[in-house]
């Protein structure tokens, strides 16, 4: 197929990229970079089976010249990720992730493209204890972040409902891996472990008693690739994470041994905290036979060697 990633130059992204185009893919990436980098996907640099255009969601000329190409799949990740930054500017997550989402919609429409939409688990009100997040627990926008994508998932079961467009929504929980930020905007595993390697403090946001699901992101593209081109799961909303939650405080603990470079500071942002995080992925499991293969202990490990080399 001919798939088009957008966000593609990204953490996520890249690595949906390389599992379509080892699959037998065509691929056509859509970034404006502004979390991207084309360096994320030198690995594919001299692939004739990928084309990589620098543009952004919100300008519907660079759409349309890349829908002159056939597009039989659309995998959408383009979107503003950080949670700080959204209760800071909500407008720039609102007119990026809720207009650039429904300008990708309607070029879906127009080709009738299979659409996946990579929605998030911080689109979900916090679990009580010992309950795993299914599909139907309920939702709570506690951030412009979150609220962006739940209007995007109205967007696009909308279109699903109306137009008969073969979509499908996917909520991955937190995920991280090689190519991810170390910076704010970065998830929790490779910050902390890029700070232990720095000999740094590891700072923990409140009392570290938050919990979450960390899925590892080979897992992550893997389950993206499988659910977006499967017509089970067309008109479905799906799941993916580790099954399994853990404290940041333990998190912390397991990554740097040193306790003494571990400190609590306050949050930037409470009102946007989920306490706990932890992923019923049953539903995936019995529409795919999706299964992550990665325990934390293995992914953190081959996070911290990937980050050790490109040290050198």
């Amino acid at each position: 197929m001919t798939v088009l990633v957008t966000g593609g130059a990204g953490f996520i992204g890249r690595w949906v990229v390389g599992h379509l185009l080892n699959e037998g893919n065509s691929v056509v990436v859509l970034d404006d970079l502004s979390n991207g980098s084309r360096e994320n996907l030198s690995e594919f640099s001299k692939r004739s089976d990928l084309t990589v255009k620098i543009g952004d969601i919100k300008d519907k000329q660079t759409l349309s010249d890349i829908f002159r190409t056939d597009i039989e799949e659309i995998i959408h990740l383009a979107a503003n990720i950080n949670v700080q930054e959204s209760i800071d500017n909500p407008r720039k997550v609102f007119e990026n992730d809720v207009i650039g989402t429904f300008n990708i919609l309607e070029e879906a429409k127009k080709a009738d493209a299979r659409f996946a939409f990579i929605s998030t688990c911080m689109v979900y009100d916090t679990a009580s204890s010992g309950e795993a997040i299914s599909e139907t627990h309920p939702t709570k926008a506690a951030s412009p972040y979150a609220g962006a994508k739940l209007a995007g998932e109205n967007m696009v079961q909308s279109y699903y409902h109306a137009y008969g467009l073969p979509a499908v929504i996917l909520r991955p929980f937190n995920t991280y891996g090689p190519y991810q930020k170390t910076t704010g905007e970065g998830g929790v595993v490779p910050i902390f472990v890029n700070k232990e390697l720095n000999g740094e403090t590891l700072n923990i946001y409140g009392d570290g008693n938050q919990t979450r699901d960390l899925m590892y992101v080979e897992d992550c593209a893997e389950f993206v690739v499988r659910a977006a081109m499967s017509d089970r799961c067309t008109g479905q909303i799906l799941n993916a994470g580790l099954g399994k939650d853990i404290t940041i405080n333990d998190l912390a603990a397991m990554i740097c041994k040193d306790r003494s470079r571990i400190k609590h500071i306050q949050h930037i942002h409470p009102q946007s905290e989920i306490p706990r995080l932890v992923c019923d992925r049953s539903k995936a499991k019995k529409l795919l036979g999706w299964e992550p293969g990665t325990s934390l202990e293995e992914g953190i490990g081959k996070t911290r060697e990937f980050m050790n080399l490109t040290r050198r």
